[in-house]
């Protein structure tokens, strides 16, 4: 059988915030990739060395993590007032899909400073020294995203003195606006698609827990850690060694997202891994991050552990992030009592690589609570640039 030569696809590989991908132009793809489908979505897997029943990339450029299996493409935007469009596809480990159904709250750091670096910025927009403002459209869910991305002699400023828990080394703050972060754009319905600040969730099998769904940044599933057997201070290794442990948090997910809205049916959450996210809060407690420092209770306002892609990720999700800033300031949730109740404007939170600030405006529009912006800082660094090579009959 004869095989096709491998293809050489111009891309970047970049960190933003607490993950990694693989950036593309839109342009720079194959012809018959640069418009949604199957091809592209093989492309993606074959890039990123999926599926892999060793779970670990080996033969791509993954890292076998919901936070390292992700493409990324940007193109000039479609939309007014807009400077890119940024498609984000987070690329399933283990199983032969993508999914395409929420953002990367993470890789939207990158997305700006990208958007500069791929010369889609208008260059009449980009300071010789100073802020470029950058105006990304997030595709997947129709929403404003807003990069502050420093410029240093009319380049992209990466190095810097802004530490970020969970990456090991400093590099140039860049401040991510979520605008109107509430309701997923696509599935319409509001902040709290049930109606309620906090449900009661029946998870078949297994209980019924105090949960709060909200839909802000990307729709998250909240419960409490203590009402599901957890202290809020755990790491990774105690709960991704756990395989009951992790069925579990799968099923209380599939309750959520059925009561969201979001799936029809509980089989249908097997190809929407990356949505909604579950993630469990705590009051503040005194624990140890994976990297052994030590974070005091009077440090931080709670404690927050998330799932994606169902591990227990090493930081925090960018768009959950979000979730968690407007939850905090809407009183009544379970975000907001873990925080002690009350009107915030930020909170500070601890996961398991340290902790993170994220601020929101919420406020009350005819009885119902809406969300203006969620604001916080990442940072962004390219990796490495050239080309990935695919082989070309993997698409």
């Amino acid at each position: 059988m004869a095989h096709l030569p491998q293809v050489k696809i111009p891309a970047t590989y970049i960190r933003g915030g607490t993950s990694k991908g693989v950036f593309f132009r839109l342009q720079d793809l194959p012809e018959r990739c640069q418009v949604p489908g199957e091809a592209r979505d093989r492309l993606f897997m074959r890039v990123i060395g999926s599926p892999d029943p060793y779970s670990a990339h080996i033969d791509g450029m993954g890292g076998a993590t919901s936070s390292t299996s992700k493409c990324v493409i940007l193109s000039a935007s479609s939309q007014p007032e807009h400077d890119v469009d940024y498609l984000y596809g987070q690329v399933s480990i283990d199983k032969a899909f993508v999914d395409w159904s929420g953002n990367c709250g993470n890789l939207s750091t990158a997305a700006g400073a990208f958007a500069i670096h791929a010369g889609l910025v208008d260059p009449a927009r980009i300071p010789q020294n100073g802020t470029c403002v950058v105006r990304i459209w997030q595709a997947n869910i129709h929403k404003t995203i807003i990069a502050h991305v420093p410029i240093s002699n009319g380049q992209v400023q990466e190095t810097g003195d802004f530490e970020l828990d969970g990456v090991t080394f400093p590099a140039a703050e860049i401040v991510l606006e979520f605008l109107d972060p509430s309701d997923d754009g696509e599935e319409g319905g509001s902040m709290f698609p049930t109606g309620n600040l906090v449900d009661d969730l029946e998870v078949p099998g297994i209980g019924t827990f105090k949960a709060t769904l909200i839909s802000a940044g990307i729709p998250t599933v909240f419960v409490n850690a203590e009402d599901i057997g957890y202290q809020g201070t755990e790491l990774r290794e105690a709960i991704n060694g756990d395989p009951a442990q992790l069925a579990r948090f799968e099923q209380i997910r599939i309750a959520g997202a059925l009561r969201m809205g979001l799936i029809a049916t509980a089989e249908e959450a097997a190809t929407r891994q990356h949505t909604p996210k579950i993630a469990f809060v705590s009051p503040p407690k005194d624990y140890r991050t994976s990297s052994g420092k030590q974070v005091q209770a009077g440090e931080i306002d709670l404690l927050v552990r998330a799932l994606s892609m169902g591990k227990l990720h090493h930081a925090m999700m960018g768009t959950c992030a979000v979730a968690i800033g407007t939850a905090a300031a809407v009183p009544g949730t379970l975000v907001n009592l873990a925080v002690g109740g009350g009107e915030r404007e930020a909170v500070r939170f601890g996961h398991p690589s340290g902790t993170l600030r994220v601020g929101a405006e919420a406020r009350q529009v005819e009885g119902q609570w809406a969300v203006t912006k969620a604001v916080m800082s990442r940072s962004a660094r390219i990796l490495m640039e050239g080309w990935v090579r695919v082989p070309g009959d993997s698409f």
